[in-house]
């Protein structure tokens, strides 16, 4: 049922965001609309929003759920600055989305819902559809989604309530055909999702979203139609992921490169939860899940599984650090590989637990009692937690070391495609513990890694005691200062040391000039963008974006030196430039947002402008 493509108009990529109340499917058609582009082979970027509010009050603002993506036929590092088409499913949708909307943008409500108890809920004094500026200012396609659907399923046996709650698909089936989207990936989703066990919800999905579609082709205001053509991609297999499945499966891929079991312990909270819910359907890959009652435990449960030789992870976010922390220090005193994952949302306490900020730089590095430095790491996008979950198991278990990985909202939620690797080619990480001959020492060390050689407990010849306490080389409680003062250096060390296996600084332009862009984690995609259009503007402008945060890299400081202004955006009050400012003693300029909202790329290459 793909459309035929004679009557589109090419274009180079789209936006469209899908707006309603929590319980309105918004995020599902989202991600539909984002399957249905991958199938097309568009390259996607995606944007899900959800209320900070759990059961927020149906129709009003703090009940918004939305959902946008980007596709396009090149690259495409964001979902997008603003939407070239937006699906408002009641008023309060609107009214939280409709600013972003340009003019003569394409505005698609559901009129049923624009009653007067529902545009009050919403803030409204008057129906803004019964505005003439406001119908002039956009391209404006009002459909009654509620009784359009109801009519399509008249010959469904599901009650009349149940059709309605059709109404999604309904819109999504007519965006489909604005944008010739192909049916197919999403009708063989119902059939996988519904057809054995509710055959009748999978019939009226299906003709819910034909209908929707049809409707497009009898209607004179949806004539306009746009083509997305096919975007480049060397050749592979690929799929759709988002950050927290792709970290779900760059840890079970790395656990076996590394030859170790993996155990996942956590508790669950917003935004990471997901990883455990993906961990624990692989157990067929011998991955060993535990739903801890608390942050603390689960942090425990993790130390232990390491000192008896798996590779242990935990996921939490903010707040879930905080309570971890005391273990931490114990799993960096006690030198145990266990990887921390942060999915990083906004905000002190709650906060904004469903929105976006980088907001637990400064805890990851300094928020722990003593001298206790830790790796730090951060992906940059969806696809890229692949890559930085096996890092961080590389760094964990190569130095004996905790590894905090950073991610957050924007990253962990959003999707992208992604080329699934070989197995034959991904990185071997090679680890050893000790073997029976050996004479073994508690703390060890590798002359070059300045790891301790880990020994399996309960094994002939390798007891040994390890704890909170501090220890001398052989295991032994030690409260002599100089040994004290020696084993703080020497953890600090190896930790310092590792920026000695790092990759040099990937830079995006000239290796020096007038401005250089530093980011980290989920800015990546908006900065990469502006800075390419300042580039292709003339302007000598380069970026890079730091995957480890500590230790730095050692050649970013002669970096620094050859460019005349280095700026760094963060959605934070500063985090990062303050650590480059007191290491580098350098000027550095941040540029700061903390709404809960990733950077757009016209406010980054607006603000990057006026440095020269």
């Amino acid at each position: 049922m793909t459309p035929p493509t004679d009557s589109f108009k090419e274009i180079e990529s789209a936006v469209v965001r899908f707006a309603g109340d929590s319980g309105d499917g918004m995020q599902t058609v989202g991600e539909r609309f984002t399957d249905s582009s991958a199938f097309a082979g568009n390259d996607i970027a995606t944007l899900p929003d959800f209320p900070a509010e759990i059961r927020a009050p149906a129709g009003t603002l703090a009940g918004v759920s939305g959902f946008q993506l980007q596709f396009g036929s090149h690259r495409i590092l964001t979902p997008g600055d603003q939407p070239d088409a937006l699906v408002a499913m009641n008023p309060a949708a609107l009214k939280a989305n409709i600013d972003d909307l340009p003019e003569g943008g394409m505005l698609v409500v559901n009129i049923d819902s624009f009653k007067k108890m529902n545009l009050v809920k919403a803030g409204y004094e008057s129906d803004p559809l019964e505005d003439e500026e406001f119908r002039k200012k956009y391209h404006l396609v009002e459909l009654d989604l509620t009784n359009l659907t109801k009519d399509a399923l008249a010959d469904s046996p599901l009650k009349p309530a149940e059709k309605a709650r059709c109404k999604n698909f309904f819109a999504l089936g007519f965006m489909y055909y604005v944008y010739g989207r192909p049916l197919e990936p999403t009708l063989e989703f119902f059939n996988e999702k519904w057809a054995k066990k509710l055959p009748e919800v999978a019939a009226a999905n299906s003709g819910a979203l034909k209908a929707g579609f049809n409707l497009g082709d009898t209607m004179e205001t949806a004539r306009n139609r746009y083509q997305v053509a096919k975007a480049p991609a060397s050749p592979g297999l690929y799929r759709k992921i988002s950050g927290n499945e792709a970290l779900v499966y760059g840890l079970v891929a790395g656990a076996k490169q590394a030859n170790r079991e993996l155990l996942y312990a956590g508790y669950p909270i917003t935004p990471a939860s997901p990883i455990l819910e993906g961990l624990s359907a692989l157990k067929k890959y011998g991955v060993k899940t535990l739903q801890a009652e608390d942050e603390i435990a689960a942090m425990g449960m993790a130390i232990g599984a390491s000192f008896a030789g798996d590779l242990s992870v935990v996921a939490t976010s903010g707040p879930g650090m905080c309570l971890k922390s005391e273990f931490i220090g114990l799993a960096s005193i006690t030198e145990l590989p266990v990887i921390i994952v942060n999915v990083q949302r906004g905000g002190p306490s709650t906060g904004l637990p469903t929105k976006t900020e980088q907001s637990d730089l400064l805890q990851s590095l300094y928020a722990r009692h003593g001298d206790c430095p830790l790796p730090v790491l951060a992906a940059h996008s969806p696809s890229d937690c692949f890559e930085c979950s096996m890092e961080a198991i590389r760094i964990a278990l190569t130095y004996m070391t905790p590894v905090i990985y950073l991610s957050d909202l924007y990253v962990a939620n959003g999707a992208e495609p992604w080329k699934i690797p070989n197995v034959s080619e991904l990185p071997q990480i090679h680890t050893e513990f000790a073997k029976t001959g050996e004479d073994f020492v508690v703390y060890g060390r590798d002359p070059e890694t300045l790891a301790r050689t880990q020994a399996i407990p309960g094994q002939a010849g390798f007891e040994h005691r390890i704890g909170g306490l501090e220890k001398s080389e052989d295991g032994s409680v030690s409260y002599d200062p100089e040994n004290h003062e020696k084993m703080t250096h020497l953890r600090a060390e190896k930790i310092n040391g590792i920026a000695k296996s790092y990759a040099p600084i990937e830079i995006q332009g000239e290796s020096d000039g007038d401005l250089l862009v530093i980011g980290w984690g989920g800015t990546y995609g908006a900065i990469s963008s502006a800075t390419r259009i300042l580039q292709d503007e003339g302007y000598s402008i380069s970026s890079i974006h730091l995957r480890h945060l500590n230790p730095l890299p050692n050649d970013l400081g002669p970096l620094l030196s050859r460019f005349k202004k280095v700026i760094v955006p963060e959605l934070n009050l500063g985090q990062l430039s303050t650590i480059l400012k007191a290491q580098y003693v350098k000027e550095i300029i941040p540029y700061n947002k903390v709404q809960g909202k990733p950077f757009k790329v016209a406010e980054l290459r607006d603000r990057f402008v006026q440095f020269f």
